[in-house]
């Protein structure tokens, strides 16, 4: 079992900034891959940006690209996510999670943290 726990949401103007925090605990040796992934109001989940665990690739969605930065604290085994310029189409709950393979569904789920980006 892994178990994922987020913080670092909250609501900041559009240009700003937050990171969040991704807490990993359990058997994170056995993770793969982490990803972010996001749910606005009334729209699907998507996913904004996964990394391979080891550090080896790091995939951006577009509509995040040159904006979001995913990182590791490996000894902290968390996992970060800088999010700058926000945009107000930003707003979302925002979600990490942590799969045991490089491919097909994620496996461990985090509660989530909302973030809000005021116009």
């Amino acid at each position: 079992q892994v178990q994922l726990v987020e913080s670092g949401g909250g609501l900041v103007q559009a240009g700003g900034s937050l990171r969040l925090s991704c807490a990993a605990s359990g058997r994170t040796f056995s993770i793969y891959d982490v990803g972010w992934f996001r749910q606005a109001p009334g729209k699907e989940r998507e996913i904004v940006t996964d990394y391979t665990w080891s550090g080896g690739r790091t995939n951006y969605a577009d509509s995040v690209k040159g904006r979001f930065t995913i990182s590791r604290d490996y000894a902290k085994n968390t996992v970060y996510l800088q999010m700058n310029s926000l945009k107000p189409e930003d707003t979302a709950v925002y979600y990490c999670a942590a799969r045991m393979r490089a491919v097909g569904m994620y496996d461990y789920w985090g509660q989530g943290t909302q973030v809000t980006v005021s116009s």
